[in-house]
């Protein structure tokens, strides 16, 4: 069973049970340098294995280093 979330503005279907960690391990992105917001709010780290609930927007961040 597949449940739809939105990551960065891109509707996804992703199994039920999807987690952060696996959401980011299929971005090919580590966890470090990493925020993420669910639903507009932060969601932290360790939350990060729990199911992510349908109909979630989701929005990845990467930190940049510049100057």
């Amino acid at each position: 069973m597949t449940i739809e979330v939105t990551v960065n503005g891109e509707d996804r279907a992703v199994p039920q049970g999807y987690t952060t960690s696996a959401l980011l391990a299929d971005l090919g992105l580590g966890e470090d340098g990493i925020a993420v917001a669910v639903d507009n709010m932060v969601h932290p780290r360790s939350q990060w294995d729990s199911p992510l609930p349908a109909g979630a927007e989701i929005e990845v961040l990467t930190a940049v280093q510049g100057g």
